[in-house]
């Protein structure tokens, strides 16, 4: 089964520099949501892969993160998907975790947890660190220009990575190449 592994924040919804902390901050980037619904209708794995640094610098707590992830599960719903597991790393920058991305510690724990190949996953993410976790883990990558995705775009991405608008176009590519 393919799976795709996606970051959250910039990818799936608008990103904010004060964090998403709470359900009405998550605000869907348009298109993002259906493209997960073509992914779903075309027999892909989604997992979602996010840094979320806001729990260790008590930002929001643990009841608040699983309620905005009750949100976009709602709205994904309604279009008829979900998706199969979200990865969080709960850490700070200065914490020291293997899970933390530009470390591949989600990436590692999905493929264990779900007896993944990695050839048959790809990644999506709108930072350096999205891809390079990814790419550490040997999964190939895509980038989105959508959240930090055009400031990333000018530093050397990990190799063959593509480049997108956003996560509709990146579902479109992979659909159209399967």
């Amino acid at each position: 089964m393919k799976t795709a592994i996606l970051d959250r924040d910039g990818v799936i919804n608008y990103d904010s520099k004060a964090f998403i902390k709470s359900p009405d901050e998550w605000v869907a980037i348009p298109g993002s949501l259906e493209a997960i619904a073509k992914l779903k209708q075309a027999g892909w794995r989604v997992i979602i892969a996010t840094n979320q640094s806001g729990l260790a610098r008590g930002l929001f707590n643990m009841d608040t993160l699983n309620a905005i992830h009750l949100k976009m599960r709602q709205q994904l719903a309604a279009f008829g998907a979900h998706v199969d597991a979200i990865f969080i790393c709960p850490h700070g920058p200065d914490d020291h975790c293997t899970c933390r991305k530009p470390l591949p510690g989600m990436f590692i724990e999905a493929m264990r947890r779900y007896d993944l190949n990695p050839e048959n996953c790809v990644a999506v993410g709108d930072s350096l660190r999205d891809l390079q976790a990814a790419h550490a883990a040997q999964i190939s990558t895509a980038l989105v220009l959508t959240g930090n995705g055009a400031q990333t775009q000018q530093q050397p991405l990990p190799p063959f990575t593509t480049t997108h608008p956003d996560l509709a176009a990146v579902v479109q590519f992979w659909l159209a190449q399967s």
